[in-house]
């Protein structure tokens, strides 16, 4: 390996010369290390090329499957469901209105009519969908109307969700599935979650007045005073605001 010198240097001395050579000496064998090193990779790389090319091929699949599933399978899933929704749904808000039909109503929203699927159906055939998951929880409001608590409790366990309203309803709705088995206990757990997921100004008092009540009747008057305590202080204006002050001394007696 040829090293490189500076034109017309020359060593003052015999130990300068020498400790010059033995510099020049290191510099190359790092050099032919380095020449070893890139031939030995070259070596790997040939005879492993098609090793190396199958991995990078499976990924490149994966990756086109990936994207070609959403764009072509899930992405037209979605909103097939979310359009399916839109039928058992009205069925659901007309239930809500109504004064005499309410249980066919919501018996329509809960399995379909005319060819249209109900929220059971969107559930299982659209299982993994956005709209899925949103008919658990209408599924579970249904079955909270119809009176049969136990599927209610089922499917708002099964609905997930980050929004404030809509997080916090399907936490207080099996709250108030429970207070109607006569579980006070897992009803003032859940209705309690209800408050902790969200402290906007519509679920806050309203779950903090069913927790109040609850926590009352099973001789918890501090914890009781507390909820009522802080609709008093937080939400002054809502409707629960309005006499909860014999609530208070009530939790106070």
């Amino acid at each position: 390996m040829a090293t490189y010198k500076k034109r017309g240097f020359k060593p003052k001395n015999k130990e300068e010369e020498a400790r010059i050579e033995e510099h020049d000496s290191t510099t190359a064998e790092v050099f032919n290390t380095l020449d070893e090193s890139a031939s030995k990779t070259e070596e790997w790389v040939q005879k492993n090329q098609n090793y190396i090319l199958g991995v990078i091929g499976v990924i490149a699949v994966g990756v086109l499957a990936y994207l070609g599933y959403h764009q072509f399978i899930q992405n037209p899933k979605e909103a097939s469901a979310a359009n399916e929704l839109f039928y058992p749904q009205q069925y659901f808000d007309q239930a809500l209105a109504s004064e005499t039909a309410k249980d066919s109503l919501f018996t329509l929203a809960l399995n379909g009519a005319q060819g249209k699927y109900g929220f059971l159906d969107i559930i299982e055939e659209y299982s993994g969908t956005k709209a899925a998951n949103l008919a658990k929880y209408s599924a579970g409001m249904t079955y909270l109307n119809l009176k049969q608590y136990d599927q209610a409790i089922s499917y708002l366990e099964d609905f997930s969700s980050d929004d404030d309203i809509m997080g916090a309803m399907a936490k207080g709705g099996i709250g108030d599935a429970f207070s109607q088995l006569n579980q006070p206990e897992d009803a003032l757990d859940y209705y309690e979650r209800a408050v902790a997921h969200s402290d906007n100004e519509f679920t806050a008092p309203r779950f903090l007045y069913k927790a109040g009540v609850v926590a009352l009747d099973l001789g918890e008057k501090n914890k009781a005073l507390g909820y009522f305590e802080r609709i008093k202080e937080e939400f002054p204006d809502s409707q629960e605001g309005n006499g909860v002050d014999a609530l208070i001394g009530l939790a106070q007696n």
